[in-house]
């Protein structure tokens, strides 16, 4: 079941032999939580509520969820799409914050400050580093988001490094929940990017958390719940701020619209996205969208276009941002690749297609993340149909090992 998802027809057909009424499409139960044995994702009401002082519990169930996996005794359950939701209407209600307050004045509270600095450098050093090495010392974010954690469970912090606590925390949360993202591993994913948002929500800043439901709604477009994801990036869009943030959001809701096969809503958040962009600001650029630049907004404006079927535009579109992406982004290079390739199929180009995947299932297995190993894979059935084009064979014999 792990990284695999039926379509809604084959789930149909796996019902109907299990003697189960049909799943209801992107309904409650989720593939593969309807089948008997592979419980339930969580509800609303049993996960951590928006509020005062809820990171801490919220991450540590972010924790669990990750020691639950290692022992492999324990199905860690998703979180349903009706929780995310109201979670994120939470956040996204007028007024509804939950600054953090210290329980002791600045005066007692200064000792651990140089701590928290050397918390501050360390991660700093860790997140900055190329995504190969990153991929491979997330053990090393993890210990650093517990003390962190511990740090906050604490309480008796001055109001300045309590802010920073919580900036940390929401930005080690984020790391570690796309590392686990990258390795098919969405429900601890979900937990880690959630204790984030209770993190940026009793920080108060309204961008950072825009970010993590942008994150959100980014793995249920991933999982094939694009009504979802959409639903969680208006909600985010309701608050963010800056064009930037609200540039990103919108261009991953023109990929939800696309998914959705709604033409004129995919066409007019690519618009938004596009001028967004654009927009100048007096603040900076918030750091969870940072790297967000040109190039994304063509490829991704282009996978979009290429769900809508219009295949030429969508493979100039992809072209063009694959150029102006910078060497460092080397994961994203790997999925734009592979976007790439999915448009040389639809232009029925197979030798460029096969060139194009090869590249990224190379580059995905050099840096260890499965996720972009995966979308080559989901490819695997269209290059059947060539077998004697050039580079094909191979690749497929890559992609069965």
């Amino acid at each position: 079941m792990t990284g695999v998802r039926p379509d809604d027809q084959h789930q149909a057909y796996i019902a109907e032999a299990l003697g189960l009424p049909a799943p209801v499409p992107d309904g409650r139960l989720p593939w593969p939580y309807w089948l008997p044995g592979a419980g339930s994702p969580l509800l609303a009401d049993e996960i951590v509520a928006l509020g005062p002082a809820t990171t801490v519990p919220a991450l540590r169930e972010a924790f669990q969820a990750t020691m639950d996996h290692t022992r492999r005794s324990i199905v860690v359950s998703a979180v349903s799409s009706t929780a995310l939701l109201a979670l994120a209407g939470a956040w996204a209600q007028p007024g509804h914050s939950a600054q953090a307050q210290p329980e002791h004045p600045d005066t007692e509270a200064t000792l651990d400050g140089d701590e928290i600095g050397r918390l501050e450098q360390t991660a700093a050093l860790f997140t900055s580093r190329a995504t190969e090495d990153r991929m491979r010392t997330v053990s090393v974010l993890e210990a650093l988001l517990k003390s962190v954690t511990d740090l906050l469970d604490e309480r008796r912090h001055s109001a300045r490094d309590t802010t920073r606590l919580h900036a940390l925390a929401a930005k080690l949360a984020q790391e570690v929940g796309w590392h686990r993202f990258d390795l098919g591993r969405h429900a601890e994913a979900a937990r880690y990017w959630i204790g984030g948002l209770h993190s940026t929500h009793e920080l108060g800043d309204i961008d950072a958390g825009a970010g993590l439901l942008s994150d959100l709604a980014y793995q249920a477009s991933w999982r094939s719940r694009p009504s979802t994801a959409a639903d969680l990036l208006r909600l985010a869009l309701s608050r963010a701020r800056h064009p930037a943030a609200q540039s990103l959001l919108h261009l991953r809701l023109a990929r939800a619209l696309a998914a959705l096969n709604d033409s004129r809503g995919t066409l007019r958040a690519i618009a938004a996205a596009r001028n967004l962009l654009d927009t100048p600001a007096a603040d900076p650029v918030p750091s969870w969208c940072s790297w967000y630049s040109t190039a994304d907004l063509a490829v991704d404006s282009g996978q979009a276009l290429l769900d809508l079927g219009d295949t030429h535009s969508a493979h100039r579109l992809i072209g063009e941002g694959q150029k102006m992406l910078l060497p460092s982004r080397i994961k994203t290079y790997g999925v734009f690749q592979t976007y790439q390739a999915k448009s040389y199929l639809d232009l029925r180009e197979p030798e460029k297609a096969a060139a194009a995947a090869t590249e990224a299932i190379d580059l995905a297995l050099r840096i260890g993340a499965p996720r972009c190993v995966k979308l080559v894979r989901d490819l695997t059935p269209r290059f059947e149909a060539f077998p004697d084009a050039q580079g094909v064979p191979e690749l497929l014999a890559r992609t069965a090992s």
